[in-house]
């Protein structure tokens, strides 16, 4: 399964991902709900009922991202010496309507997410910055699906000097941050579930046209 094939694209509709963590934990500034989360759950009850991918906006970063993975993913495989297995998604294989499309697995037990950010992010990585919160849910919910010990974190940017180009950080597998990633999914999750009943009880099932 290629990711962003329309396989893959069909295995994932209306279900949570690990690239989408952070949505489902987000909160605002006084720990309330937060309208991101909201917008999510709206996503995937938009797929539930119309059986199609939900609209998002696409940065001209973002793309060079999408465009720059394989590059990012060669020069990790060259820079450690070993083969990346890539995936499409894989169902969470406890919680129903979960799961996650890591950018690939090394070994038995490892896998790898690269990111392709714009050149002052990629050099704040070089000099020490953290890594975002949310990419670190994204790998850990990954680690909870895949059931690997380790994700190796890279930031690619071929912008820059060859030997600039490449940073690698490893994250290893927090078994209570997965916990409590988990925890967060199935309460989002039964909430999504009670307001599609709420919205079909409303209006009816869905009436889909013709293909």
């Amino acid at each position: 399964m290629i990711q962003g094939s329309e396989e893959w694209i069909a295995a994932r509709l209306g279900k949570v991902t690990a690239s989408r963590i952070s949505d489902v934990t987000a909160k605002t500034k006084s720990g309330g709900v937060s309208e991101t989360r909201n917008n999510y759950m709206a996503d995937l009850i938009s797929e539930r009922l119309t059986g199609k991918q939900a609209e998002h906006y696409v940065s001209g970063a973002m793309q060079n991202g999408t465009d720059t993975e394989a590059e990012a993913r060669a020069a990790y495989q060259f820079e450690r010496g070993v083969l990346v297995k890539q995936q499409g998604f894989i169902d969470h294989p406890r919680i129903a309507m979960a799961g996650a499309s890591p950018d690939g697995f090394v070994g038995d037990d490892g896998g790898i997410e690269a990111k392709c950010p714009i050149t002052k992010t990629h050099i704040n990585y070089l000099l020490g910055g953290s890594i975002p919160g949310g990419y670190v849910g994204q790998m850990q919910f990954q680690m909870a699906v895949t059931g690997r010990a380790w994700v190796d974190w890279c930031s690619y940017d071929n912008r820059l000097p060859e030997n600039y180009r490449l940073h690698i950080r490893r994250v290893h597998r927090d078994d209570k941050h997965i916990a409590e990633l988990e925890a967060a999914v199935r309460v989002f999750l039964d909430e999504t579930r009670m307001k599609l009943v709420e919205l079909t009880g409303r209006y009816g099932a869905p009436v889909r046209e013709a293909a």
